[in-house]
């Protein structure tokens, strides 16, 4: 469920007509709406209840100040995996027990970050990490808590690029060898076991990969405690998808992933902690673009709006589905023909539907992206210095643009010109004399 819904014929975000947004803000722009953060937060909240437990929002899904503040008012902890995540979840107010580090590489600058300005647990993905964070907590004389994540070999039935939890993959330490990562573990100086991580993937649709996935991790804990690892936390990562299509069937809700999530290691006594991010903040955003040309081409029509590539990466990188529709809603019964909706890059891959079924539309209508909170204005980009798009968020009647779109101006100031082409040369006022 979203609060992106049509009233009268016209697309309103929760109390606000998204056509009068975008008159004010001009398009592309991303759009999402509070009380569908709020509402997807607290469902996976609920989903818990049954044990202490943390929900850690994965802020590599959207991580604007404004979403990160509206989320941790609700009490959710953070999953960050760099040091600018870190930076940001603290800049929200979000304090550091609150706040887990992820990720496959970080630097001894962001271990050491994170231990100054206080963490709630590393999720160690290598031994060499794990030496490394230990060396640094010596050297500021802390102790830190870490779990260690562990690689499943679980197929997780997703898109190749975003599986995580198969041997092939780059991330956590075959499971296999936990009992010898763990007991090098105890062994290293400023360090402190606490639990085990795993995560698997990301836009999974199936409960059974989790299912798999989490006994061995019930397993794990068993034997790790039977060697003396006192195991009181797991993190069992996030991934639950959405439906983008709407005609799909509709994946697992956050109850019955939590309900799975007792069946198999619930009476382990453990603290819970999971990190969705997709599930948040996918469906509590859309894009919105604007048709500059409808184009007739050989056997084939095409949209071309002024939204790009560059706006939003997940159809050419992953050949992702969204619904596209109107903001103003088409007539009932019009008919529906086939387009190939594009952007206005120089690339082929700036494609973001072929064939799509669209009702009329013409130069100057609005579209909307459904489900684009995700991974959207966070891997946006300046390419073909196309300004990086705007972000703004409605909570009811208020609109507050959350990230401004730059001028052309402030983008090219941005540059640095090298003293040698800043100053003519001798060589060049020669020239020209």
């Amino acid at each position: 469920m979203d609060h992106f819904l049509y009233r009268d014929g016209a697309l309103f975000a929760e109390d606000v007509p998204v056509a009068e947004i975008a008159a004010s803000v001009g398009t592309p722009f991303y759009l999402y709406s509070t009380a569908t953060l709020v509402r997807h937060f607290r469902l996976f909240d609920e989903a818990l209840s049954w044990g202490p437990h943390l929900v850690c929002y994965a802020m590599k899904a959207a991580s604007n100040q404004a979403i990160l503040k509206t989320l941790a008012a609700e009490g959710a902890g953070m999953d960050v995996v760099s040091g600018g995540e870190y930076a940001r979840a603290k800049a929200a107010g979000v304090p550091g027990d609150r706040i887990v580090f992820s990720g496959v590489g970080k630097t001894e600058d962001e271990i050491r970050m994170a231990i100054e300005g206080g963490i709630r647990q590393f999720n160690v993905e290598s031994e060499p990490e794990m030496a490394v964070i230990s060396r640094v907590a010596t050297d500021l004389g802390a102790t830190v808590p870490i779990t260690i994540r562990v690689n499943p070999d679980v197929d997780a039935k997703t898109h190749a690029k975003i599986a995580t939890g198969k041997s092939e993959n780059k991330f956590g330490i075959p499971i296999a060898k936990a009992r010898d990562t763990y007991a090098e573990a105890a062994r290293l100086p400023g360090l402190k076991v606490i639990g085990i991580d795993v995560h698997i993937g990301s836009q999974l649709t199936q409960l059974e990969p989790f299912e798999q996935a989490y006994k061995k991790v019930a397993e794990l804990t068993e034997t790790l405690r039977a060697d003396g690892h006192e195991i009181t936390r797991l993190d069992l990562g996030g991934g639950l998808g959405i439906p983008y299509a709407r005609s799909n069937e509709a994946p697992p809700l956050p109850g019955d992933f939590g309900a799975l999530i007792q069946r198999t290691v619930g009476h382990l006594g453990c603290e819970i902690e999971i990190e969705p991010g997709r599930l948040i903040a996918g469906n509590a955003g859309i894009l919105v673009s604007r048709v500059i040309y409808v184009k007739e081409g050989e056997g084939r029509r095409f949209l071309i709006l002024d939204g790009a590539m560059n706006d939003l990466i997940r159809p050419a990188m992953y050949d992702a589905h969204h619904e596209i529709v109107p903001v103003i809603e088409a007539e009932p019964g019009a008919e529906l023909s086939p387009f190939d909706i594009v952007g206005p890059v120089c690339e082929s891959g700036d494609t973001f539907a072929k064939g799509r079924l669209m009702p009329p539309l013409a130069d100057g209508d609005l579209v909307a992206f459904r489900s684009a909170g995700a991974y959207g204005a966070v891997m946006a980009s300046e390419y073909n210095t196309r300004p990086l798009v705007p972000e703004v968020m409605v909570k009811g009647d208020q609109v507050s643009v959350i990230r401004a779109r730059p001028s052309y101006e402030e983008m090219i100031a941005r540059d640095s010109i090298p003293d040698w082409l800043a100053t003519p040369s001798n060589a060049d006022s020669a020239a020209a004399e």
